[in-house]
């Protein structure tokens, strides 16, 4: 497999366990795993921009990206594949520099696009058959973390990137 250049990742179900909280105000809450950072920072010491594509709009959500310090945050993205094919087309992105972490029927047509596909592992049939990676972890419980875990050490990478971001040896 080709190196990666850029991974996206969805929010719902994939970064959340797929719940969303309303208080009596109509606030909304989501509840993210700390876990996926370790994820986000490896991807990102390794060269990998990371991209979050949803299809809602959250301060929560818009909070804990600007935490990770990710690359793009797209949100409110209703037609995910056609905004990932255009934004394929304008950054010269080949299918195989593209990787994909999603859970549901909304992820299906952008996934196809993608060169590596992977999920958690309480995502739909129709997402598994074509995953390339299921993690063993669901949505929300470290997910994401474990799919970059994956490719880092597939391809190598996953001890020197933890060492640099985080200062170990492993």
């Amino acid at each position: 497999m080709a190196k990666l250049k850029y991974l996206v990742v969805d929010v719902d179900g994939t970064m959340t366990d797929g719940g969303i909280y309303y208080d009596e105000k109509g606030n909304e809450y989501k509840k993210f795993n700390t876990r996926d950072a370790a994820g986000f920072f490896a991807a990102r010491q390794a060269g990998i921009k990371l991209m979050v594509l949803t299809g809602r709009v959250c301060k929560a959500t818009t909070r804990r990206m600007t935490e990770m310090k990710i690359d793009y945050v797209c949100q409110n993205i209703k037609n995910k594949e056609q905004y990932l094919k255009n934004f394929m087309a304008e950054n010269h992105i080949a299918k195989e520099e593209l990787g994909y972490v999603g859970d549901d029927l909304n992820d299906l047509p952008p996934m196809k696009l993608a060169g590596f596909v992977a999920c958690p592992s309480d995502s739909c049939l129709e997402i598994k058959e074509i995953a390339d990676y299921i993690s063993a972890v669901k949505g929300g419980h470290g997910a994401v973390r474990d799919v970059v875990e994956h490719l880092l050490r597939e391809s190598g990478e996953w001890e020197e990137a933890i060492a640099e971001v985080y200062g170990i040896g492993i």
